[in-house]
């Protein structure tokens, strides 16, 4: 169902790629929007148990992009240094195929807000609790379950990779 990377020898491991989920700050959600245009907006998320949360106003072109269409593509740069020298970037990146739901129920849309709070203010119980509730009504959260995960990273990364490893092998 998914397309296998082209270039197998970029590709990252399983782990690898969900390190880059756990710790990138930001990332893209695409979605099919209006009139089948593409729409990708860069927000917050919090990775947990194979899924993705973040939070939304309860309407907008997100949530009718999503209603409309749940299959979304969410995108995490975890490296992305320019090497003006070498006309090239080393870049480690994932990308996620999922289905996204708005969470309905409450004690899950609880978790997961808190979830995401902690995450972004892991020191301020006290703040993060009064911040989600003041925000809590006007607040939407939605779920991603990740069905495909798909890291790649500059091929110059892989070669380093690999002289790293051929030094450890030798002996002295």
């Amino acid at each position: 169902m998914f397309r296998t990377m082209r270039r197998k020898n970029q590709e990252l491991s399983l782990e690898e790629s969900i390190s880059i989920l756990c710790c990138g700050s930001s990332g893209v959600l695409a979605v099919s929007g209006d009139d089948s245009y593409p729409y990708a907006v860069p927000l917050s998320y919090v990775y947990q148990d194979s899924k993705l949360y973040f939070h939304c106003a309860k309407t907008g072109h997100k949530l009718d992009a999503i209603t409309k269409n749940p299959k979304v593509s969410f995108c995490v740069i975890g490296q992305d240094k320019v090497v003006p020298e070498e006309y090239t970037t080393y870049f480690r990146s994932v990308i996620v195929f999922g289905i996204a739901r708005i969470i309905e129920e409450e004690s899950e849309k609880r978790n997961a807000i808190e979830l995401l709070a902690k995450r972004y203010c892991p020191n301020d119980e006290k703040g993060r609790k009064q911040e989600i509730e003041r925000e809590y009504q006007q607040l939407c959260m939605v779920e991603i379950s990740i069905e495909h995960i798909s890291g790649k990273e500059a091929i110059e990364l892989v070669q380093t990779k690999h002289d790293d490893e051929s030094c450890m092998s030798v002996k002295p």
